[in-house]
């Protein structure tokens, strides 16, 4: 079954190339256009994507704004990020209104179908420069004040489950790290998403760096 997708760009060119590209891939399928957060909205009211590729600066509703209303209203929909922009605010915010993944355009056709592919299966993807971008955030926070601390009755396991998945592994990859099965990587993740309340990668990521777990 093809992964369906919404992109939103306000730029015409960047928007149709975006479009052209994701559907040369096989698994892929783009079932709407939108320049601006409204349009986004509405596409996806209408055509229930897996994933939309968002930018963030468009008129009428920014790429923030419109991924807090697509996922507040339609949660089965991922939304990633794909913006020129990568300041710390931009990053913060747009993860905070529920983006499971972030990437600038400086990224290739590659990266771009690897992300929506693991939006699509609930996985995050961030740019490794979005990555350094939040520990130096984090590491500027933390000589401002102490970190709070790792949430109580984490176990060891679990937050080494969490760095790793800062440092950007799959879950593939941590249960080959670990020598443990998939499965048993994914109960450790449910459940550390549980206890530190945090609902996907991206979010986690974040609680990562900003507690040092991430280097």
């Amino acid at each position: 079954m093809s992964i369906r997708v919404v992109v939103a760009d306000d730029q015409t060119a960047v928007r149709e190339g975006l479009a052209l590209m994701l559907s040369l891939l096989d698994d892929v399928e783009v079932v709407g256009e939108a320049a601006d957060g409204e349009t986004a909205l509405e596409l996806v009211a209408r055509h229930s994507p897996d994933v939309v590729l968002m930018d963030l600066r468009m008129p009428r509703m920014d790429g923030v704004a419109a991924t807090g209303a697509i996922r507040a209203a339609h949660p089965e929909t991922r939304v990633v990020v794909l913006t020129t922009f990568a300041d710390d605010d931009d990053i913060l915010t747009a993860l905070q209104a529920g983006a499971l993944g972030y990437l600038t355009k400086d990224a290739g056709r590659v990266q771009i179908a690897q992300a929506i592919r693991a939006a699509a299966a609930g996985q995050s993807v961030l740019d490794p420069k979005v990555q350094q971008r939040l520990l130096a955030a984090a590491v500027q926070s933390s000589s401002a004040a102490p970190p709070p601390p790792v949430a109580e009755g984490l176990t060891a396991r679990e937050t080494e489950v969490l760095s790793l998945i800062a440092a950007g592994l799959s879950n593939r990859e941590i249960a080959e790290r670990l020598y443990v099965t998939e499965v048993t990587v994914k109960s450790h993740i449910n459940r550390l998403f549980a206890k530190i309340g945090v609902r996907d990668r991206a979010q986690a990521v974040r609680y990562a760096f900003e507690r040092g777990l991430a280097s």
